[in-house]
């Protein structure tokens, strides 16, 4: 990955690190039941790579002996910090600033690396490598990320993609090409591992969680869309319009009350 690359995807995720926290969903418990079941145990020590502003990584802290979070987006970074001092600073969490491709930890540390919607945005197979190498052996990868957008209703859905669309365009149109955001397809993310040739087993594992949402955190789950946030950066005033319709059409369809939407997941998973 070009350095440039690497500051762009930093880039996209940087001033909206409370909106995105406050909306996103946290990492499900089906999570660990998953990653234990195939680890046959607790996992003692765990990174987080990608972990944003620490959703996936305060999943584990009452299980794990020693929890580090890398993510190189500060603002992302300063959230999860903040959490943490809430909680009285646990010694066995930490976050550091780091990439997917060095790590800065041992060789043979980890019994666990995962990445919570962030896999996309790192360069596959440098990141597989140094993965490998900070894995024990029967260590695991898990990249795992929901469907864009919950299952809620036809009309909603039809409208966050719309938004979502629309954003995209305007982020493509209105920056240019050398400072635009790359990210790689998730649907290959398996084959990816595959073709490392790191990892003895791998699988793709489909689940879901419901959540419970109203209206305004609806909304704000999809302005947390890194285009979504990308456009109204880069001035698009139609975005921003239709994000105002997009909360319109929400509030009325919640009528002032909260409803439980259901989050799809798919988890690749890589066993050295």
């Amino acid at each position: 990955m070009s350095e440039q690359i690497r500051s762009n995807n930093v880039e996209r995720f940087t001033g909206f690190g409370s909106l995105y926290d406050h909306s996103r969903p946290a990492a499900p418990p089906e999570v660990i039941q998953i990653l234990e079941m195939y680890l046959q145990r607790s996992p003692e020590h765990i990174a987080d790579v990608g972990c944003g502003t620490g959703l996936s990584t305060f999943l584990w802290l009452d299980i794990a002996k020693q929890i580090i979070g890398i993510e190189p987006s500060q603002d992302m970074r300063q959230v999860a910090e903040d959490k943490r001092q809430a909680l009285g600073y646990p010694a066995h969490l930490t976050f550091r600033e780091g990439y997917s491709d060095a790590l800065g930890l041992p060789n043979e540390w980890a019994d666990l690396i995962t990445c919570s919607q962030s896999f996309h945005w790192m360069n596959p197979q440098p990141t597989l490598t140094e993965f490998a190498r900070v894995l024990r052996p029967g260590g695991i990868f898990a990249a795992y990320d929901c469907d864009w957008p919950p299952v809620i209703n036809l009309e909603l859905e039809e409208g966050y993609k719309e938004l979502s669309a629309l954003a995209e365009r305007r982020v493509a149109e209105l920056s240019e090409a050398a400072d635009q955001a790359y990210k790689w397809n998730k649907h290959h993310h398996l084959q990816q591992m595959i073709d490392s040739g790191h990892f003895r087993y791998v699988k793709e594992i489909v689940f879901h969680h419901w959540e419970t949402f109203d209206a305004a955190r609806y909304v704000n789950l999809a302005l947390s869309q890194g285009a979504t946030q990308g456009a109204i950066k880069l001035g698009a005033e139609d975005v921003l319009l239709a994000a105002e319709q997009f909360r319109s059409h929400t509030e009325a369809f919640f009528a002032g009350n909260s409803k439980d939407i259901l989050f799809s997941y798919r988890m690749r998973l890589a066993m050295k």
